[in-house]
């Protein structure tokens, strides 16, 4: 397929686009600041601009496209992961303007290209647990996407909105657009970086609802969406299957969430749900933090 990623520079989309590279197709990574990365082809652009999305929309990928096509290809599909990536970065309303102008920017302008596969970066923040002020605990577990989302800060408003506004493209053109409410992205690295903490001092993920994402598992989850199509408008939890604590479900649930409802689940089962994502699209995470720690912790 011929992809246009936004973002693709960032923390997450770099290693979807790899992903996608590795699965044969042609990626265009739309950013403010390129990627160095073999194949993938580049555009310097603000999502802002509604202008410089329309012209990204309709433009060669490389030089190489001009030896076969007297104008651009049209794009198969929009990957959109350009924004301010998280709360405590830029002003609140700035946060806010550019991630829900530059979101609707790029959808307007994928439909009006005749794009009609469009995927775009949610967050775990929409459910309002993540950057509460003080503790706020979901309201059931496991925690799926029918879940209320009311929360409290710019970052996750933005995503509230942006899903708002897919679900209103979607409807006015049939196109399918599925948006992905991704949980904290980790990178290989950082299992040895960051999980000792993780499993020393728990309440480090309280917040992460005690579950992560692998970067590459989240390629795949894009590339399955690429594969998926006839769905409309969804909106799809992405997580890996366990937990990023040593701790089992039930302990878990002792220690953070009494008196919280809860479905019976496995001994190391997410909190974070990913089952409509598996039933859906057939996402099988191939990562988890104990694949990837010198020493084996047992509980």
């Amino acid at each position: 397929m011929r992809i246009l990623f936004t973002g693709g520079s960032g923390k997450a989309g770099r290693h979807a686009i790899a992903y996608l590279l590795a699965q044969g197709h042609r990626v265009v990574n739309v950013d403010l600041t390129p990627l160095d990365l073999p194949g993938v082809d580049n555009r310097i652009a603000d999502m802002t601009d509604a202008g410089q999305m329309h012209d990204v929309m309709h433009a060669w990928a490389g030089y190489d496209e001009m030896e076969d096509h007297r104008s651009p290809p049209r794009f198969d599909a929009v990957v959109h992961f350009a924004a301010v990536p998280r709360l405590l970065m830029k002003s609140d309303n700035e946060c806010y303007r550019i991630n829900t102008i530059g979101t609707y920017n790029v959808i307007d302008a994928a439909l009006k290209a005749g794009v009609t596969k469009v995927i775009f970066a949610s967050s775990e923040t929409t459910y309002g647990v993540c950057f509460a002020g003080g503790e706020r605990r979901p309201d059931y577990l496991p925690l799926d996407e029918a879940h209320p989302v009311v929360p409290e800060d710019s970052y996750a408003m933005s995503k509230v909105a942006n899903e708002v506004t897919a679900q209103c493209f979607q409807r006015r053109t049939g196109a399918d657009i599925y948006g992905l409410r991704i949980n904290n992205v980790i990178e290989p690295h950082e299992y040895k970086a960051n999980f000792p903490a993780y499993m020393s001092d728990p309440d480090l993920r309280r917040r992460n609802i005690f579950a992560y994402i692998d970067a590459r598992d989240l390629g795949q989850m894009v590339e399955r969406c690429l594969q998926t199509n006839g769905l409309g408008f969804q909106i799809f939890n992405v997580a890996n299957k366990d937990h990023s604590v040593n701790l089992t479900t039930k302990q878990i649930i002792d220690r953070y969430y009494k008196g919280v409802p809860a479905a019976e689940m496995g001994e190391r089962e997410t909190f974070y749900s990913i089952r409509k994502a598996e039933e859906l699209l057939g996402f099988a995470p191939e990562h988890n933090w104990r694949m990837y720690l010198d020493d084996p912790l047992e509980v």
